[in-house]
């Protein structure tokens, strides 16, 4: 990969490499690890195969055993194709992709620097499920707690987690997309800043939802605490 490569990906980010002289200098280095810093990786100004894949949108999960997703679940689908999304972190800008979102969903949403978890779930279930009212202010990833019915964590369901205290408001929704015996893996957007898979503890946990409209699979997958795919039982 050429630091050429390197800086002018740096720059449609909004990180500020420099000149893109195809030089390592003190600004793209600079740049690096602000972009370390804010996709949650290591910040060492090395362009890594984690930092190479958040950077260039490139796969960086471990192989899995198997991806497949039902036919049926084409919310999972939908959601599974826009990994790598990220925002704009630069000031003032935001992904025209996640406005979009908002657009078509007639949301209110001032730009992608507001959380935007419950924005990327109301996307994907209005895209694969759109006979199902979305819950109340969308936006509000606790309100989730109150889309479909009420469901045993499997692959597809929406999953709601608490956020700093169980009683607060704050809170974060996703994608069942695996488990290991501490943890699920959430496939959910605004995950350090991107639609990504990240491993969630089970303790924070409020509710499984399902689609009304739609029947459960029962399916669970299980996987190793770095994302391989172990097996696929149903409850």
């Amino acid at each position: 990969m050429s630091v050429r490569a390197i800086q002018t990906a740096l720059r449609d980010k909004g990180f500020d490499p420099g000149p893109i002289d195809g030089a390592m200098g003190p600004m793209t280095r600079a740049a690096i690890r602000a972009f370390q810093q804010s996709a949650g990786l290591t910040v060492d100004s090395i362009v890594g195969p984690n930092t190479r894949a958040a950077l260039f949108g490139e796969s960086a999960r471990a192989p899995q055993a198997d991806t497949s997703i039902p036919s049926e679940m084409t919310w999972l689908s939908e959601a599974a194709r826009l990994i790598g999304v990220r925002e704009n972190t630069a000031p003032g800008q935001s992904n025209a992709v996640i406005d979009d979102w908002a657009d078509t969903l007639d949301i209110g949403f001032a730009s992608d620097e507001v959380p935007w978890c419950g924005l990327f779930v109301a996307h994907c279930m209005t895209t694969g499920v759109p006979e199902d009212p979305l819950p109340s202010n969308p936006l509000g990833a606790r309100k989730w707690g109150s889309y479909g019915r009420e469901a045993l964590p499997q692959l597809g369901s929406v999953l709601v987690f608490w956020r700093t205290s169980p009683d607060s408001w704050k809170g974060h929704v996703g994608f069942y997309w695996a488990e290991d015996d501490t943890h699920y893996h959430c496939l959910g957007g605004n995950q350090s800043n991107a639609v990504n898979i990240k491993r969630m503890p089970k303790t924070r946990l409020l509710q499984a939802r399902w689609p009304q409209s739609r029947p459960e699979t029962g399916l669970v997958r299980h996987a190793s605490p770095n994302g391989v795919l172990i097996s696929v039982t149903e409850q």
